[in-house]
């Protein structure tokens, strides 16, 4: 651990070492600049064994108590969704920096509440919602920031996993937080607050009762450009797409990002952090207008800037990447989004 700590990084424990503490996780804190892996908590022995072969030299600790009185200067939640709160505010109380994983709370209340305990203690707290900085998200956000598309009129983004397997009952649980809590957070973070949102969501049975196994939402953004988030885990299908359209075209992509597969056959960002995170050219995404159809070379999908962000906001004091606030806004989506399928309206959401 020595070795990797150089001077001024800050000491990041990651609290959970399943399959995102493993793999969306410590790889990235690795890459990030100005933050040390210090520490994991993991009370299971074969993850244990797994964090000694990752990670020579880096402390594994039963709780997050002995992760604390280590010395480390901010966390990463990364444990099952229910247990997110309780942790975070647990870190917040000790005086740590926090980053936690989406969903970041069960819901805009949960949400505002830690919030309000993170700006009282005076640290940074931030939502990993990692996926802004998704190839393809970037892509599309270089095409509208060019005005290559004109004024957007609408976008659609869908993104199915084929893993029925997964899909959990409980109030932190289900596609809706899950992927929704990107799907919803990209949307926004590209075109804006949304005032409107209609939704429908797919219920199947679990052995531990209903859960939400897919969705569709329409949203009515505040400048008038409409999007439609979409995903399924329980019907087999395996699909990435994100098309956009304006007054003077169209864009397709259909690559899903590749840093998950990457990072999960063994590959490290920091290894590679020149090639890292870039879609092959067969699969650019194509800008269609007038002048005829190109491929729009892809930009770099870069997960550990977040990281790089989140360290930057801790020593020069600045906003956290993903901050609480914005992480409230996406929540507040997804709490009418669900009333919205529950009592089949169109919800309006008021709050900026």
């Amino acid at each position: 651990m020595s070795e990797r700590l150089a001077v001024g990084d800050l000491r990041i424990g990651v609290v959970g070492y399943g399959t995102g503490g493993r793999n969306f996780h410590t790889p990235f804190i690795e890459a990030a600049q100005g933050l040390a892996l210090g520490g994991v908590v993991t009370r299971s022995p074969s993850r244990a064994a797994s964090v000694a072969a990752d990670w020579p030299g880096v402390p594994v600790f039963q709780t997050l108590k002995e992760l604390i009185a280590s010395g480390v200067d901010a966390v990463t939640i990364t444990t099952p969704p229910q247990t997110h709160p309780e942790l975070a505010f647990e870190a917040i109380a000790a005086g740590l920096h926090v980053m936690v994983d989406k969903p970041f709370a069960p819901s805009a209340a949960v949400a505002r509440d830690l919030g309000a305990a993170a700006e009282k203690a005076g640290v940074v707290l931030s939502a990993y919602h990692n996926r802004r900085w998704d190839a393809d998200a970037q892509t599309l956000a270089g095409v509208v920031s060019e005005g290559r598309l004109g004024d957007i009129w609408r976008v659609h983004s869908r993104m199915d996993q084929d893993n029925p397997g997964s899909v959990k009952a409980g109030e932190a649980d289900g596609m809706l937080l899950d992927i929704g809590s990107h799907l919803v957070d990209q949307l926004i973070w590209l075109l804006g607050p949304v005032r409107s949102v209609t939704a429908h969501l797919d219920w199947v049975e679990t052995d531990s009762g209903p859960a939400d196994a897919g969705f569709t939402l329409d949203l009515l953004h505040a400048s008038g450009v409409r999007s439609y988030a979409e995903a399924s885990k329980a019907n087999h299908a395996e699909a990435r797409e994100i098309r956009a359209y304006g007054s003077k075209g169209s864009y397709l992509s259909l690559a899903m990002d590749v840093q998950a597969g990457a990072v999960l056959s063994g590959l490290r960002p920091a290894a590679t952090p020149d090639e890292w995170g870039y879609e092959a050219p067969e699969h650019w995404g194509t800008l269609s207008t007038a002048a005829g159809r190109k491929h729009i070379p892809s930009a770099q999908g870069r997960w550990h800037d977040l990281y790089t962000a989140f360290a930057g906001a801790i020593r020069d004091g600045g906003p956290a990447p993903v901050p609480a606030g914005e992480a409230i806004r996406t929540l507040v989506v997804l709490d009418a989004a669900r009333k919205s399928a529950r009592e089949g309206t169109t919800e309006v959401i008021t709050e900026p």
